[in-house]
């Protein structure tokens, strides 16, 4: 049993067990087939289409733009409905084999004598309304027309119900399953007016298959569904008219002859003499070319008769859509080449397709061959790894991607199919990496024990020199020049007694965490957390040139979070209202030799500092309060950092020491040392020291007022100053501090 338990649980194992877990969510991955890939296998089609757009061949679709110049010359859009039925007449006299709307005629012409006789004032004269009464209303002029002609209108899909369908003019037939039950229903419709599709020869969808997550137009339904009834696109309803055509014949995969993967799908849809592939839901998708001018005819032109000889030879036999490109009317698209072209443009390179035969296709099989292709490549992977290594793996992934992109661009050229290569490299790319780092993981695993066990107590810097050099890990040391800081929190007793003990370690963490990040930032080393304090070190174990300065800058930027912390109620002393509300500290710091290094016993022991100069630096810290400031420096560093802005502090006796050190306040970085407000208030602090010790006070009440208004902050500081003023002669004990 153990033997086959460390087999298992072997190195080999290990990794085998890792690449499996992570080939099986990434098969997962793809079978769920999130949005994120589904982005990602398009714009995989879009480069492909960019790198080799579709060969334009001439086919007999044209386009009628209804452009800006167009609405310069004949008048605001829309234009009159008799207008329309002009522009149709023309087009027919022309020869047009199908003219196609991709525009909707949802309202009543605002230009029909009835809809102005709506807006005449009161007292308009009787014969002027009956002559418009007289007159053909341009919507029945326009259905005139239309009924003349194989003339194809739009309908939109929207979202909002409007209370109106579309009125179907295609027939419909289908072998396999009823494509009402494959096709997502759309919610509501937008068509023309009534008696104007009653006329049409047909009447299709305008909308195209927007995709949401870029705006990019890749697919045009050829089909749709309201749930209830199945209607044509204005693509395919387009190609039905032009031949004369009854009808459409949808084919699924449960057709005869269709291979069936288990989810019923649309193949195909046949189109009088034209064969389509579609996508499972109905679409074509768009194989672009570059928009090109010559697809276009200004429609202006058309009402021009001296132009009508030029124009015949293009439009004679041809479907003619009439779409805009005018930027006010906002159709424009976005195609998988980066262009934007006018929607009518989409539809007719689709025509184009369906004509010329030149189809993309990705069809129902794709997916399962992708997840195939997926678990193979992880699997090869998984079983080479051990025997080849690392790089004899990287050279065959190589190897395998290019094949599997390369095979995929080849079928796009020679087939027009649309097979993914993306997915499945990138998931034997994630088998891969996922085995490497298992194996070295475990390779590793005796380095990574060392630098997990000692970093809980080790700086990082620290632990990163013990892993290059573990030769250090002795006991023993060596004297050199430190800064060292001790950092106390005010009032912890109270606070804590607030508090339960869960409370009372978050708050701690709270507070800790940022306050160490601002020590490691200027270079310091934690050397440890005593209860609600910190000691911490610079110019080790690593040299900190300027190890004073950055102690110092490190401690001001500490008061500034805890400041914030305050104002942001980090702490949620104020939203419980607590009797502590903020939270304050005390940082002492002193520059001197120390001792430093690996300290305790054979079996356990700690990188620290001890020393004299640790000592004072305790000191330092707990004469704050005494003192009336929140932070102290010694002499010797504010020597090693005379940049910075001081106030003398007094001095405080040691024991064991025949001469008390003198103390300094440190207010403010180097900007505010430069500036005047500083050099004022460093003038008058002068000022008070040098008469309360020569007892001269008969103007220092005024002095002391002055130096509270420039700082305010320091007010607790100067309030020594007050209580000598008062008494000069007050006698101090032997633990205060004197100026």
């Amino acid at each position: 049993m153990t033997f086959q338990i460390k087999a298992i649980f072997s190195r080999r194992g290990f990794v085998a067990l890792t690449a499996t877990l992570v080939l099986i969510l990434m098969t997962g991955l793809r079978i769920a087939n999130p949005d994120f890939l589904v982005a990602v296998r398009e714009l995989t089609f879009d480069y492909y289409q960019r790198f080799q757009p579709r060969d334009y061949q001439p086919a007999p679709v044209r386009i009628v733009d209804i452009d800006e110049a167009s609405i310069s010359d004949i008048g605001q859009w829309p234009w009159p409905r008799t207008k329309i039925a002009e522009l149709v007449d023309v087009l027919m006299e022309l020869g047009a084999a199908t003219v196609v709307f991709d525009v909707i005629f949802p309202e009543p012409d605002r230009t029909s004598p009835a809809q102005i006789q709506a807006f005449l004032p009161a007292g308009t004269p009787d014969h002027v309304i009956k002559s418009l009464q007289d007159l053909p209303d341009n919507d029945e002029s326009l259905a005139e027309t239309i009924a003349s002609y194989p003339v194809v209108l739009g309908f939109a899909i929207t979202d909002k119900s409007t209370g109106r369908v579309p009125i179907k003019k295609t027939g419909m037939a289908y072998g396999g399953a009823d494509p009402v039950s494959i096709l997502p229903p759309f919610p509501a419709a937008v068509p023309s007016l009534d008696i104007l599709q009653e006329s049409a020869s047909g009447v299709g969808s305008i909308s195209v298959s927007q995709d949401d997550r870029d705006g990019v137009i890749r697919r045009v339904p050829l089909i749709m569904s309201d749930g209830t009834s199945v209607y044509p696109g204005l693509a395919s309803e387009a190609l039905r008219v032009a031949q004369g055509a009854s009808g459409l014949i949808v084919r699924t995969t449960s057709a005869s002859g269709e291979i069936d993967s288990g989810t019923p799908a649309i193949t195909d849809l046949k189109i009088g003499a034209f064969t389509v592939p579609t996508t499972a839901t109905g679409e074509i998708w768009v194989y672009y070319t570059p928009d090109r001018p010559d697809r276009y005819i200004q429609s202006k032109e058309l009402f021009a008769r001296d132009k009508h000889a030029d124009l015949a030879p293009l439009i004679e036999g041809h479907i003619v859509l009439v779409g805009t490109s005018a930027a006010g009317l906002r159709d424009i698209r976005a195609t998988a080449l980066g262009d934007l072209v006018p929607g009518v443009s989409v539809h007719a390179q689709a025509l184009e397709q369906m004509i010329n035969g030149q189809f993309l296709n990705r069809p129902d099989w794709a997916e399962g061959l992708e997840t195939l292709t997926t678990i193979l490549t992880g699997s090869l992977f998984i079983l080479i790894l051990p025997v080849v290594g690392s790089l004899g793996t990287a050279l065959i992934g190589v190897a395998v991607t290019t094949v599997l992109i390369g095979g995929s661009f080849y079928l796009f050229l020679e087939q027009g199919l649309l097979i993914d290569p993306i997915y499945p490299s990138l998931a034997a790319f994630m088998v891969f990496a996922a085995a490497t780092a298992m194996l070295y993981f475990l390779t590793e695993r005796e380095k990574r024990f060392v630098r997990q066990a000692f970093s809980q107590y080790l700086s990082p810097d620290l632990v990163t020199q013990l892993e290059k050099t573990p030769d250090q890990l002795t006991l023993g040391g060596e004297i050199r020049p430190m800064t060292i800081l001790f950092m106390d929190i005010r009032g912890f007793t109270p606070i804590s007694e607030q508090l339960t003990p869960t409370e009372l370690v978050a708050f701690l963490n709270t507070l800790l965490s940022p306050l160490s990040d601002a020590i490691q930032a200027e270079g310091g080393t934690i050397d440890k957390y005593i209860g609600d304090s910190i000691m911490a070190f610079w110019n080790a174990p690593l040299a900190v040139p300027d190890h004073a300065g950055k102690a110092c800058r490190a401690s001001l930027a500490m008061f500034k979070i805890v400041e914030d912390l305050n104002a942001r109620d980090a702490f949620g002393f104020k939203a419980r209202d607590l009797k502590a509300q903020t939270v304050k500290i005390g940082i002492g710091l002193n520059s001197g030799d120390a001792c430093v290094g690996n300290m305790g016993s054979e079996r356990r022991f700690n990188y620290s500092v001890i020393g004299d100069a640790v000592n004072v630096a305790s000191r330092i810290e707990s004469s704050c309060k005494a003192v009336g400031a929140e932070l102290l420096v010694s002499e010797e560093t504010r020597a090693q950092a005379p940049e910075l802005a001081y106030l003398e502090a007094g001095e405080i006796p040691l024991k064991g020491k025949s001469e008390p050190v003198r103390l300094y306040a440190l207010i403010g970085d180097e900007t505010y040392a430069a500036s005047e407000d500083y050099r004022k208030l460093a003038r008058i602090h002068d000022s008070l020291t040098s008469a309360v010790k020569s007892g001269e006070t008969g103007s220092s009440a005024t002095e002391l007022a002055a130096a509270r208004k420039l700082a305010p902050a320091l007010s607790t500081f100067f309030d020594r100053f007050e209580d000598q003023i008062i008494n000069t002669n007050a006698p101090q004990t032997e633990n205060s501090a004197t100026s």
